[in-house]
């Protein structure tokens, strides 16, 4: 079996990434800011990051900066450069390249960033992740009203899935950018809303609001969505199932 890298490895990815490497009988390193051997803050590199790619099959790039991402990617890309790692696996989001959020923009340069490299390169997108989405929500209803973007749809996909899909690539070789992994449904963030709302036991009033720019305009046309490729399997009221354990509540719409 392989010795795998997986960046950002205590993460809200990168754990399900380790958990699922090692059952698959990898020797799986971790890198991660305030967890040894391997307590690496990606920015600034240094001798404990190579020592952490030293022999590496492959490296797992899921750590996510919301600062200083690009000087991450490329201190973890010169570092494997030097340690000449064969694979550099890369998760990213679907519409990167199409929707202009700073966020995305920063995520597109790391894909291009890792394109250029020179080193063999797997590139994954998908789409947000329930986790994101549940905290979304969970801060849109701390007022008694939740204000919610008008026509704006997601496609929430469960972590665990991308972390399946990532451990599969990691054991293969450079494969360049893979099909696209969606969420199975599309649903409205009122939709969302309410099944939170029932999951949570909260009653909220629901009210969408139209938003200005760019941004909204192509959130609004779906730019951030992959319907041909909606092959997750949990579905969205299925992972609230899983975190609250009950229906319960009711939830008032406009």
């Amino acid at each position: 079996m392989s010795t795998i890298l997986v960046t950002g490895g205590t993460g809200t990815l990168g754990r399900p990434v380790c958990e699922r490497l090692r059952a698959d009988g990898h020797d799986v390193r971790v890198l991660s800011r305030h967890s040894p051997p391997y307590a690496v803050d990606l920015r600034q590199g240094g001798p404990l990051l190579d020592r952490a790619v030293d022999g590496v099959d492959a490296v797992v790039h899921c750590s996510n900066i919301l600062r200083g991402d690009k000087d991450a990617a490329r201190v973890l890309i010169e570092a494997a450069r030097r340690a000449g790692v064969p694979h550099l696996l890369y998760i990213s989001i679907i519409g990167v390249d199409r929707v202009p959020l700073g966020y995305y923009r920063t995520k597109y340069a790391v894909e291009r960033m890792i394109q250029g490299s020179g080193i063999g390169w797997t590139l994954l997108r998908t789409t947000q992740f329930h986790d994101l989405v549940l905290q979304l929500l969970q801060g849109l209803a701390k007022p008694p009203v939740m204000l919610l973007p008008k026509e704006v749809r997601d496609q929430p996909l469960e972590v665990t899935e991308a972390a399946t899909r990532l451990a599969e690539l990691a054991a293969g070789p450079p494969s360049g950018r893979v099909e696209d992994l969606g969420g199975p449904e599309i649903r409205t963030f009122v939709e969302l809303a309410r099944s939170y709302l029932r999951a949570s036991g909260r009653r909220r009033r629901l009210v969408e609001v139209p938003l200005p720019g760019r941004v909204y305009r192509g959130l609004r046309r779906g730019e951030h969505l992959a319907p041909d490729r909606a092959v997750g399997r949990m579905t969205f009221d299925e992972f609230l199932t899983r975190r609250f354990g009950r229906a319960g509540g009711t939830a008032t719409g406009a």
